[in-house]
């Protein structure tokens, strides 16, 4: 989807096909080493294109359910979502998860059903499941000429024309025709008989019994238009992105401390949601992804740092335009930019026109898998924590350090953030590493108003105590009943699941 809507916008000459070969595999957004050769997305990208006069962020995020934190803080950025469903699984656990992100942050989001050129759920109940499992209305926009075997095209019952293939069935999109509607003649000289008559049926019955498409409860997050089609073989993805053009919202208010932030402001305000290091290995370089929220943002600018107070100079900041980069001279609120740094900016940290402020809701969440890593070469330490701490900045991994003992250990959700963890390392630090069995299995941060309280309990249990990469006290649970029976023990302190970022 992502190579195609920068396809379509003109971004990009060829789309790459995550389930393709040789290059043409090689997708814009996928450029670690492990990602090309998996064939997926392990870590969220930024890109940059314009399209008939507006500018269009695209923000691409990791599907895969164990780089979900990644995803979690991306979504914090954007001022607007496209759920992409498979025509054949339907609404997925991660996906439902993400979508409460979403509602949190009252994000509008517009749904496109994919692979409805192979075999799938019949549309009504994928429609129906929209409804009942995320309590949102739906409103087809395009719907499916046959499926599978039976795929002739798709059709925009807003604008009545028809998107099909020069190849006729099964084909790659070609054509969009323009039609008075579903009895329109030249449906019967271009779709077989046995698939065209359900199709006029299901999609005159879909037109009565779903809700018109309304923009402001759209807006609202109450509404979401579902475009049914094909991204591999291009349908109904420029539509998709048409919708966007003329729907999807402007940047929006944005919840920050003292006070939330709106596009209008006079003042540069805006946060650092995602640190990527080594995007060049050859530089050995560090960007942090900075969205923009209030204000003209101008290269050369300084900027207060709120986490430390200091001024901040950008001399050098970038734009994204597929896995090309262009100087930023200049920026609007909704714009994400690139700021090379050397560890100045972390995830979560705000950048003002003087102003004290810090954007919030963007946090640490405890992590599910406790390992202790293995360093066979000592003389390898340095590098091995620079790296530890460069991919935990980015949420690769969380990193502890035991206050007893010298073992690092690394907290991750999945097997599959291990494996991109040690590849990595290896790769950009050159320090092979390995995993061992922590006698841990889950992390909680220790918060309390008492300052000697904490001290106190700090000393208690030096044995199951660690600290994060900010230094904050992280207490470590070798099972549930161990943590449970912690909590009642000091009820003066709280043991969270997450951490607010700076």
């Amino acid at each position: 989807m992502t190579e195609k809507l920068l396809l379509f916008g003109g971004a990009i000459r060829m789309a790459g096909h995550v389930k393709a070969r040789g290059e043409s595999r090689r997708t814009q957004s996928d450029w670690m080493e492990i990602e090309r050769a998996r064939g997926i997305s392990i870590s969220s990208s930024v890109m940059t294109f314009e399209q008939d006069g507006i500018t269009f962020n695209l923000l691409d995020t990791p599907g895969h359910q164990d780089f979900s934190e990644d995803t979690y803080r991306t979504l914090t950025a954007v001022d607007s979502a496209i759920m992409v469903i498979d025509a054949a699984k339907g609404i997925e656990d991660q996906t439902r998860k993400l979508f409460e992100v979403c509602r949190l942050r009252d994000i509008p989001i517009i749904t496109f059903v994919n692979k409805v050129d192979r075999e799938g759920r019949d549309p009504f109940e994928l429609l129906d499941e929209i409804e009942s499992t995320l309590a949102l209305d739906a409103s087809p926009v395009t719907w499916p000429v046959g499926m599978g075997v039976d795929f002739h095209g798709c059709y925009d019952v807003t604008a009545a024309r028809f998107l099909t293939s020069e190849s006729g069935r099964g084909g790659p999109f070609h054509q969009a025709i323009e039609t008075s509607g579903l009895d329109d003649p030249e449906l019967d000289r271009r779709v077989r008989g046995d698939v065209l008559a359900p199709f006029r049926d299901s999609a005159a019955l879909a037109a009565s019994a779903y809700q018109p498409f309304d923009a402001e409860a759209y807006q609202a997050g109450h509404m979401t238009p579902v475009f049914f089609g094909s991204a591999l073989e291009g349908y109904a993805v420029g539509e998709l992105l048409q919708a966007l053009s003329s729907i999807a919202p402007p940047p929006r208010t944005q919840p920050a401390d003292p006070r939330s932030v709106g596009p209008g402001e006079d003042k540069v305000a805006g946060f650092v949601f995602k640190v990527q290091a080594n995007m060049d290995p050859n530089h050995r370089d560090r960007i942090a992804f900075f969205r923009l929220c209030a204000g003209r943002f101008r290269r050369g600018m300084k900027l207060r740092h709120s986490r430390t107070g200091k001024a901040l100079s950008v001399q050098n900041p970038i734009f994204f335009f597929a896995h090309e980069r262009e100087l930023a001279e200049e920026a609007l609120p909704g714009d994400i930019i690139g700021i090379p740094n050397h560890g100045s900016l972390r995830v979560g940290d705000t950048l003002t026109e003087g102003e004290d402020l810090r954007f919030t809701g963007i946090p640490n969440f405890a992590p599910e898998i406790l390992r202790r890593v293995r360093l066979d070469d000592p003389m390898r330490a340095k590098q091995l924590r620079r790296g530890l701490e460069d991919l935990a900045e980015e949420g690769v991994t969380q990193v502890f350090r035991p206050v007893l003992g010298s073992s690092w250990i690394v907290g991750v959700v999945g097997q599959l953030q291990l494996d991109v963890l040690a590849s990595r390392i290896a790769a950009e630090y050159k320090v092979p590493v390995g995993f061992e069995t922590a006698p841990y299995e889950t992390a909680r941060w220790v918060v309390g108003d008492d300052a000697a309280l904490i001290k106190r309990f700090t000393e208690r249990h030096r044995g199951s105590l660690a600290e994060d990469r900010d230094g904050a006290p992280v207490f470590l649970a070798r099972n549930g009943w161990e943590l449970n029976r912690t909590i009642e023990d000091w009820p003066q302190l709280r043991f969270p699941a997450t951490r607010e970022r700076a």
